[in-house]
């Protein structure tokens, strides 16, 4: 599916001089955003006999960090519109920086909280401001891939949570810990303020100066458009299975309900972030070779989440191996699977609105995450399994079933979209061929290459 604007991104044949720094700056950027985001994942239990609280309170951390994120992403858009990428980049940095330390030396859930909210802030501010960064320096038929590799580096801050992290929590204990994850976020936000530009120099940014009052029209406008909503739903449906297991509950699902050992559970996160990071650039490329074919991705991603949760729920008892390592691999593709999304918001709107665009998609998979997370933790406490010493099998199994749900009311929400996009195509005169129609195209245009 295409969408039915093209913003003026970098109209240039390649990237510019100095654009590869800057993109390594803000994958930087990004990595210490995930290891701040997922610093929880294998920390639940070590929170819970910190603070003393049962799984309702430990998924209450996440939800708020999500919330807080959720809430932000439409005003960090529009400020990114105004202000530039850059800024937001750094102050993302500072805010994260500035929970974490809250977070190491907090005793008391209040002060747990509010450091969750801080890294939920910077969180928000950080990921459309790449991806903003990467539009401006790259030209438009690299803009996928480069989006997918932003992915793909941020996945190391998951193994930076679930490895380096671990080891620290268990070895010098919870304040250092998470001493050194705010010193991080400090290093990134120097990185940001010395390298990272909004644009290349004497290139024009696409600020938007419209009255706050204006604001709120903009919004709508962009919510007319059904390739907006295609993005909307696309983000929705794929990326709340992996946030949900990478952020909170997959650590103690695999410890406590599957019984495997920590060491095993730390393969199998550090597993998905490798599935993860390596499905990213393949998606990014299929999404570049076939725009017209990206709901079809979508929905094949969501299909295989289904499927393999589907297998495991119903599973009497722990599930082998070979498919815990399986559903993680599907699941972890969610994460650059989401990313869809926001290409369709990228391809359905102007430059201007782009801001706007980017963090209304972002408030989608992030509020399918945050009623995941905190579902799985209210349906483990009224089967009164909700802290490290009672959880159970049959609870978790129960607690994942949520997700059934909330994939019915994505792909509704895309298959109508979807068809309300095509409809606009059709009066520009673009038409969709049938999917059989497409296939045989490709292979007769590479029999044609091949007998050259």
């Amino acid at each position: 599916m295409s969408g039915a604007v093209h913003p003026a991104g970098a109209a240039r044949g390649g990237a510019v001089r100095g654009a590869w720094l800057v993109f390594a700056v803000g994958a930087v950027a990004y990595v210490v955003t995930v290891l701040n985001r997922t610093s929880l994942a294998a920390a639940g239990i070590d929170a819970s006999e910190r603070f003393a609280v049962g799984a309702g309170t430990i998924g209450a951390f996440a939800v708020l960090q999500f919330l807080v994120y959720a809430a932000l992403q439409v005003p960090v858009g529009v400020l990114m519109d105004r202000w530039g990428p850059r800024r937001l980049v750094v102050a993302g940095a500072v805010l994260m920086a500035a929970g974490q330390f809250l977070l190491a030396v907090s005793t008391d859930v209040p002060h747990a909280l509010l450091a969750r909210v801080l890294v939920g802030a910077g969180d928000a501010a950080t990921f459309v401001s790449v991806l903003r960064v990467v539009t401006n320096w790259f030209p438009p038929q690299r803009v996928p891939v480069m989006t997918q590799l932003v992915g793909f580096f941020g996945q190391f801050g998951q193994v930076l949570s679930v490895v380096p992290l671990v080891a620290l929590l268990h070895g010098a204990g919870w304040t250092p810990a998470y001493l050194a994850v705010a010193s991080f976020s400090a290093l990134a936000a120097v990185l940001c303020v010395l390298v990272l530009r909004d644009a290349p120099p004497g290139a024009p940014l696409a600020r938007s100066v419209v009255p706050l009052r204006r604001v709120a029209g903009d919004l709508r406008e962009t919510l007319r458009q059904p390739g907006t909503r295609l993005g909307l739903w696309s983000h929705w449906a794929t990326p709340f299975s992996g946030n949900a297991f990478a952020t909170l509950w997959g650590y103690p699902f695999l410890v406590s309900g599957q019984q495997l050992s920590t060491a095993g559970a730390s393969a199998l996160l550090t597993l998905y972030t490798v599935a993860a990071a390596v499905s990213g650039p393949v998606i990014g490329t299929l999404v570049a070779r076939h725009p017209l074919r990206r709901s079809w991705l979508v929905l094949t991603v969501v299909a295989g989440q289904a499927v393999l949760w589907a297998l495991v729920v119903a599973l009497p008892g722990p599930a082998p191996l070979a498919l815990l390592a399986l559903l993680v691999v599907v699941v972890a593709v969610g994460v650059p699977g989401s990313m869809i999304g926001f290409d369709f918001a990228r391809t359905s709107n102007p430059a201007h609105r782009l801001g706007g665009a980017t963090g209304l998609t972002n408030v989608m998979g992030f509020t399918a995450s945050l009623l995941l997370v905190l579902g799985i933790g209210l349906a483990l406490d009224v089967q009164g399994a909700g802290t490290p010493e009672t959880y159970r099998l049959d609870a978790f199994r129960w607690a994942f079933a949520l997700q059934f749900p909330l994939w019915a009311v994505g792909v509704a929400g895309i298959l109508v979209s979807r068809r309300r996009t095509r409809a606009l195509l059709a009066t520009q005169g673009v038409v969709v061929p049938r999917v059989r129609d497409a296939v045989r195209r490709d292979l007769a245009a590479r029999r044609a290459r091949a007998g050259r």
